[in-house]
């Protein structure tokens, strides 16, 4: 009976460190890193690369999400989304937080140092502490526009993906950096407008607490516009070819029906289902560019 308590205890305790990791939020990024890291190429990614690059990266981007619990603990506590997270129900401390933090971080760090390039490794680290530092624990307190500011650190995993294979930065990683730089104003939005009464409550000043709903969504319909001219430029520069260019007209023709709905108020519940579909949106565009990709070098 004893081991069967303590099993399901330590099962418990490795769920919440699991979560402490935003496990969803590090798979999309990764998905956006391995197209980063295919597109890079027309050779095969080294395997060392593909398996221990993504692990550093993940590893990283695990970090700096278990430093956001800890930063935001008394936040989430008072929000629907967030309350019954590790750190908001004391189920895991905050100097336990940041240790494991702190492991994540020196052990991804050093898998990017001795399996990929220098400049990738510490790109991951900028990228990290852009996030956990600057946007945690200063911008999302500080202005409305947060996540604009902050959204470059999350924009980062593609650019990381191509620096790890290649060494060097260059004009597509950057474009793909822009596009999801685009994407998360919109993204982000949707949310904040769902959840504005939390975010009121937290006093987090998220657009739509303190420039209003209509104002917010204004911004979401314009922002989307942006994104869908910014998803073009693969194309434009021939960095991907047709097939790429009907999946982004189309997923973004789908983000801009979802925006305007938002914008009219025509539907109930728009708001979250406008960020659930720009999750969809962003995950399909990267595969899409991916298979482009392949597809070319076939032709």
């Amino acid at each position: 009976m004893a081991t069967l308590i303590g099993a399901r205890r330590y099962q418990t305790i490795w769920r919440d460190y699991l979560e402490l990791t935003k496990p969803k939020v590090v798979v999309l990024m990764l998905i956006t890193s391995l197209v980063g890291m295919f597109l890079a190429t027309r050779a095969g990614v080294p395997w060392t690369v593909l398996v221990f690059g993504n692990l550093g990266i993940a590893l990283c981007a695990g970090a700096a999400a278990a430093v956001n619990h800890v930063v935001d603990r008394r936040i989430d506590a008072v929000m629907a989304r967030t309350h019954k997270r590790p750190m908001a129900e004391g189920r895991v401390s905050p100097i336990a937080a940041l240790a494991f933090a702190l492991l994540l971080a020196v052990a991804g760090l050093a898998l990017l140092l001795a399996f990929t390039n220098p400049l990738a490794a510490w790109l991951t680290l900028a990228s990290l502490l852009g996030y956990a530092v600057i946007y945690t624990g200063f911008l999302k307190r500080a202005t409305p526009q947060n996540i604009v500011i902050g959204g470059l650190a999350g924009a980062a995993p593609p650019l990381l993906g191509w620096v790890a294979v290649t060494g060097h930065v260059s004009a597509e990683p950057l474009l793909l950096v822009l596009i999801i730089f685009a994407w998360t104003p919109p993204h982000f939005w949707a949310l904040a407008i769902h959840r504005k009464e939390e975010y009121a409550m937290a006093d987090i000043p998220m657009l739509p607490v303190t420039h209003g709903e209509h104002y917010t969504k204004v911004h979401i319909l314009l922002y989307t516009f942006a994104l869908l001219a910014v998803s073009l430029l693969p194309y434009v520069i021939h960095m991907s070819g047709p097939l790429y260019l009907a999946c982004a007209l189309v997923l973004g023709a789908r983000f801009l029906q979802w925006a305007w709905v938002l914008y009219r108020g025509s539907q109930p519940h728009a708001a979250i289902n406008t960020f659930k579909y720009s999750i969809w949106y962003l995950f399909l565009l990267f595969i899409a560019l991916l298979v482009d990709h392949y597809l070319l070098l076939n032709l």
